[in-house]
């Protein structure tokens, strides 16, 4: 076969005319269909997620429910109060109206009130008020000692309530023999309120004969303590049989659910029995209710600072 040679018109390959390049169509978009725009999130500033952890912190509180079931109690109280003396406010705890004008508040007790735990009483608390002090039945006439008050001696003092012990003064028994068997029953310490001398009959005897024994009472204990004993009777009693006569010594008087004591300005008192229906936790009976007449500088003032062997 003969070759043909490279320079050959055959070999040259004719060129194909190729079509100009059509551009490509956009697809035409759906009506009513537009393309969402996907915006990137920004980081939550550190500010607002201290915010957000601290208001966790605080809804997570238990002092914060606190505040507001005391907020909720405080608002509940005020309508339950509403239109009556503000000074003499209900405590649901005690289950009786206290005078808001005083602050240190006491009970007194006998074997009415059967066994006291004590300490439940100590650690009993509605708002600022509490059991401070106590004042303890000791003795009655030249024969009688109340069965629990060496115990409630001992261990009110133990729960760390400050005490004072009465004597129930019968008239128309010798006052010096019945402040002999007082003293011989309580032995009073340095701390310990004054010794009380509780009158509030007259038991058959002229009010003259109940003055000249109480009279002797009181100086008997004074002499052997040298301590000036409190006076405890009501107030009707206290006015008519005894104002006017023992004005130099500290009175403790009973006048029951008042907003306040109403005894003249010169009163020497010290203590105000308010109340004979208080609950208290540790007590299984109604007990009455007292408030101290003055701060806590006097009553440590009238506190028994040193007392002899008697």
């Amino acid at each position: 076969m003969p070759l043909v040679p490279p320079d050959s018109p055959l070999l040259k390959k004719t060129p194909v005319a190729r079509k100009p390049a059509t551009p490509r169509k956009k697809a035409a978009a759906k009506p009513g269909l537009k393309r969402k725009v996907v915006k990137k999130k920004k980081p939550m500033a550190m500010e607002w997620k201290f915010a957000i952890v601290g208001l966790m912190l605080i809804l997570l509180s238990p002092f914060y429910y606190g505040y507001i079931i005391k907020g909720f109690s405080s608002t509940w109280r005020w309508i339950k109060d509403w239109g009556q003396d503000p000074n003499y406010r209900t405590y649901s705890s005690f289950d009786i109206r206290i005078p808001k004008m005083h602050s240190i508040h006491g009970i007194d007790v006998s074997y009415y009130q059967g066994k006291i735990d004590w300490r439940r009483v100590k650690a009993m608390k509605e708002d600022e008020v509490n059991v401070k002090f106590a004042f303890i039945k000791a003795t009655e006439g030249i024969l009688s000692v109340d069965p629990y008050f060496q115990r409630n001696w001992r261990e009110a003092a133990k729960a760390g309530i400050v005490c004072g012990a009465y004597h129930f003064f019968r008239p128309q028994k010798s006052g010096e023999w019945q402040a002999k068997f007082f003293l011989q029953t309580v032995k009073f310490e340095e701390g310990d309120l004054p010794p009380v001398v509780d009158i509030e009959q007259l038991n058959g005897v002229d009010p003259a004969s109940m003055r000249k024994e109480l009279q002797d009472f009181i100086h008997y204990v004074e002499k052997k303590t040298k301590v000036k004993p409190i006076i405890y009777s009501g107030l009707t009693f206290y006015r008519d049989y005894l104002k006017g006569h023992f004005d130099e010594y500290p009175l403790w008087i009973a006048h029951y659910h008042q907003a306040k004591l109403k005894v003249s300005g010169d009163t020497n008192w010290f203590f105000w029995q308010h109340s004979d229906k208080a609950r208290i936790n540790g007590i299984n009976h109604v007990v009455d209710f007292n408030a101290f007449n003055g701060d806590s500088v006097a009553f440590e003032r009238l506190r028994i600072p040193k007392i002899l062997s008697y």
